[in-house]
């Protein structure tokens, strides 16, 4: 061939890589391990081009790593599970399963049209029985050592789609799916004990050296460490049988500006009075409505019910405090009570303005005590402030010194004890849905909650269910539901609720270990390729996901599947910044909506990129030609029809052309847009570099500059080599492009411009693996080129011999010059002076100055 035309020869590498069985992984004693990762997708059916972005940066780790003499493990799987499995169903009346191993097999093509180096036969997915069955083992194994728990819980119900939501499928107060104001309920739920881990995995991140620091941070806050003051006001009259109301607070010392005291509508005085008083209850209903994350709550309006009830100020008796019922106070943090302190909380003061409560400054900045407005003054607690009569004699202290001080003051006083506390809470893992792992429970009324047995794992899910009826399918299916009691054997009941996906996703690093191993791991696999050594994926995962991996790899090694030097799983994490496309948009000419064609709106119309054709700063409609507005810059949305189908790009420029797109024009840590015309630059320069193959295969070359483009060589690869190790794709590439460039315009001799070309292969073969193979092949090169060792830099020839200085006449630069790098200052002012713009600026007088920093550069005064 004369050009490059990629569906050739990807192809024919891809077809030669498997069939000699490049990327299985194999333990090799001889050889360093080296376990790559990618999060593994969610199996929607097609990939996007931000998919493309995420799995060649672990291709390059991977392949780099394959050709430094490691043995490797990159594999891949699928989180099958979940949801959106039954959206799809229930759209287009496809059974769940069949749904998702539909697009298994889709996005199994697509990814092997791109090129990866995935080892194919340890695929797992998370809907496979083979699969969740060892997750049903590791589930019992884990009851067993006391690290399940099944307890009443508040949490985020549906009340249209009738299940459990997580956190983050609560959308400003409503289901994700549904649109349902969500509630919040009291259910018996099944939990993981990972609050009492909290401590370790706390001081476990100050060791997690090759992450994050943002991720840290946010693992951090999540687990969210305070000491404060354990505390009681007590009631000015008993009720309910009732004398005190206990809380926490991480702020003790703002005790002086308590204006009231709240409680969740779930506090036992809140239900006693609800029991009584349909208003209260009515108000108690209202409450939990909405969801349970801090940020729905801070969302939500702030709205309370006076109880009529007071209670006593520890420090003065006189001192009465109303309490409150708020919606803002969760029963699940501290003791479902707080006292407000408004001048220095913001959502304290929002409530005391709205219901006319007293506000009240514990201190003030130094120098201006001005009360508080519609602000609360709320200092970082490292801020030294003004205390105004602290019971503890403060005068100007810190609050961090305050809360000290209060807590030393209250303990010996006998009136509050210091207490620490952690903001993660137990992970509860039941979900009301069908599509999702069994949990190995029988419920029988004679012997109460069963574990099945191990030998009759795994609990399959039956495939002959109905989604006409909302709720879990599961509920109502008799054959399935009903069965014999593990233990006594008489008639019993499944456990109907099905595990949060959030689980499949926490172990399925160890399960590549070895995936057809009758456990849940064979350890001494497991011990040859764990830890993962550079885990890849967004920042979105960065708490649940990654905090959940963090609780079962020890969990695990608890149990005996993991190793103890397994305990933190992800050795080096990266998170990659998306993909971004412009947004074109236009409104419906008609509205739509409404009564009778009355109170409608104009909607939003989303388009393809295909169907606009830009003409400058403006885009337009190719089959109206009506203007359509352009968002810049946005994350790929399916909803906002501006994702970019990578197989279209593959099909007109090659895999090679996305790949090496989607890595050169950005950082990898940032966001990179993606523009046809970024993707035709691409294809434009690797047709160059394949058409200065062909000409270096020819031969003819001149043979003169052998050393310098020996010299340059081995820069490259020194250079390359540092970007891959550090993760500066970008900035390998543009050290490819350069040394590119040498390479066309050198006249060496043809040895040397063959061996110049097939390093450059070598080099780019990370990135574009199918080229790479293409030019090795066409320059002579032995075998795979997968297979051949990675280029090692001379250092003889990284040193320089010569180097160049600019001169600067009068501040301006003029010229430079070169000069032997161990020139003397005599002699580099020598040459400077000879050269001629500095000639011509002298007209034959002498310099005022002249200043020589070696190496650096000369200036020249006239």
């Amino acid at each position: 061939m004369t050009r490059l035309i990629p569906s050739e020869i990807e192809t024919k590498w891809q077809t030669a890589w498997e069939e000699a069985g490049c990327f299985l992984a194999k333990r090799d004693p001889g050889k360093p391990k080296y376990y790559v990762l990618e999060m593994f997708p969610y199996p929607s059916g097609n990939l996007h081009i931000g998919h493309v972005r995420n799995y060649a940066m672990g291709d390059v780790v991977a392949r780099y790593k394959k050709v430094t003499g490691h043995a490797v493990l990159h594999p891949m799987g699928w989180d099958a599970f979940g949801m959106p499995a039954e959206n799809g169903a229930m759209a287009s009346g496809v059974h769940p399963k069949d749904y998702t191993y539909t697009n298994i097999d889709n996005m199994r093509d697509q990814f092997r049209r791109i090129g990866l180096s995935f080892d194919w036969t340890r695929e797992i997915a998370s809907c496979d029985p083979e699969y969740y069955g060892q997750q049903q083992a590791l589930f019992l194994d884990m009851l067993d050592a006391g690290l399940v728990d099944r307890k009443n819980a508040q949490v985020n119900w549906d009340p249209v789609d009738m299940t459990v939501l997580a956190n983050e499928q609560v959308i400003d107060g409503k289901g994700w799916r549904s649109g349902a104001e969500v509630e919040r309920r009291e259910l018996t739920q099944w939990f993981f004990k990972i609050s009492d881990m909290s401590e370790e995995l706390l001081s476990a991140l100050d060791g997690l050296e090759n992450w994050p620091a943002k991720v840290r941070l946010m693992q951090e806050n999540w687990i969210g460490k305070s000491r404060g003051l354990e505390m009681a006001f007590d009631l000015s009259a008993p009720a309910f049988g009732q004398e005190r109301i206990e809380v926490y607070t991480t702020r003790p010392d703002t005790l002086m500006g308590a204006g009231f005291v709240g409680i969740s509508a779930d506090h036992p005085l809140a239900k006693a009075l609800a029991a009584e008083n349909p208003e209260v209850a009515e108000f108690c209903d209202t409450c939990r409505k909405g969801g349970t994350t801090a940020a729905a709550i801070e969302k939500a309006e702030k709205i309370g019910y006076d109880t009529g009830l007071t209670v006593k100020h520890p420090l003065d008796e006189s001192w009465e405090l109303p309490v409150w019922i708020a919606n803002f106070i969760l029963m699940d943090y501290g003791t479902g009570a707080i006292f407000g302190c408004p001048a220095h909380d913001q959502r304290d003061l929002d409530f005391s303005r709205k219901y006319d409560l007293p506000v009240k400054n514990t201190f003030f900045a130094i120098g201006d005590e001005t009360p508080v407005g519609k602000e609360a003054f709320v200092p970082p607690k490292t801020e030294k402030v003004k205390w105004v009569d602290h019971f503890a004699g403060l005068d100007e202290a810190t609050g961090q010194e305050a809360i000290d001080a209060t807590i030393a003051f209250a303990e010996k006083a006998g009136w509050g004890t210091g207490k620490t506390q952690y903001r993660l809470r137990d992970w509860g893992l039941s979900r009301q849905r069908y599509w999702g792992c069994p949990i190995p429970i029988v419920h029988c009324d004679d012997c109460g909650v069963v574990p099945e047995k191990k030998e009759n794992l795994p609990v399959e899910l039956p495939y002959d269910v109905t989604f006409d009826i909302p709720g879990n399918p599961l509920d109502r299916h008799p054959t399935w539901r009903d069965c014999a009691c593990p233990a006594c054997g008489k008639p019993a009941k499944r456990e109907t609720d099905t595990m949060d996906t959030f689980v499949d996703s926490s172990w399925y690093y160890a399960r590549f270990t070895a995936p057809h191993a009758k456990g849940p791991t064979d350890m001494e696999e497991a011990a040859y390729w764990m830890n993962v050594d550079q885990y890849i994926g967004g920042v979105e995962h960065a708490i649940l996901h990654l905090l959940y991996s963090r609780f079962f790899a020890r969990a695990m090694q608890i149990t005996g599947h993991l190793p103890e030097t397994a305990i933190e799983p992800f050795d080096a994490l990266f998170t990659q910044g998306m993909v971004t496309h412009a947004i074109y948009k236009s409104w419906s000419e008609e509205k739509i909506g409404g009564l009778g064609g009355l109170g409608g709106q104009h909607l939003p119309i989303y388009h393809y990129p295909e169907e606009v054709e830009l003409k400058g700063d403006k885009a337009f409609l190719k089959l109206t030609g009506k203007e359509v507005e352009i968002i810049p810059s946005a994350k790929m949305s399916k909803s906002k029809n501006n994702v970019v189908n990578p197989l279209d790009i593959i099909d007109a420029f090659g895999a090679d052309t996305a790949r090496w797109f989607v890595l050169s024009d950005s950082p990898p840590e940032r966001d990179v847009e993606w523009t046809a015309s970024g993707a035709e630059a691409s294809f434009k320069h690797l047709s160059r570099v394949y058409a200065l193959s062909v000409r270096v295969a020819e031969g003819g070359g001149a043979g003169q500059g052998d050393e310098d483009l020996l010299r340059a060589m081995h820069k490259t690869i020194h250079g390359v080599t540092q970007d891959i190790e550090s993760f500066g794709f970008n900035a390998a590439i543009a050290k490819l492009y350069a040394f590119t460039s040498t390479l066309s315009k050198a006249k060496a001799s043809d040895a040397v411009m063959a061996q110049a070309m097939r390093v450059l292969a070598q080099l780019m073969a990370p990135v574009t693996p199918h080229l790479g193979e293409e030019i090795w092949a066409m320059q002579g090169g032995e075998g795979l080129l997968i297979d051949a060792p990675w280029p090692v830099a001379d250092e003889a020839m990284l040193v320089e011999d010569t180097v160049t200085m600019p001169i600067q006449i009068n501040g301006k630069r003029r010229a430079e010059i070169s000069v032997a790098a161990d020139a003397s200052k005599e002699a580099i002012e020598q040459i400077a002076l000879a050269h001629e713009a500095v000639v011509k600026a002298l007209d034959g007088g002498t310099p005022k100055k002249l200043i020589v920093v070696p190496g650096r550069i000369v200036n020249v005064v006239v």
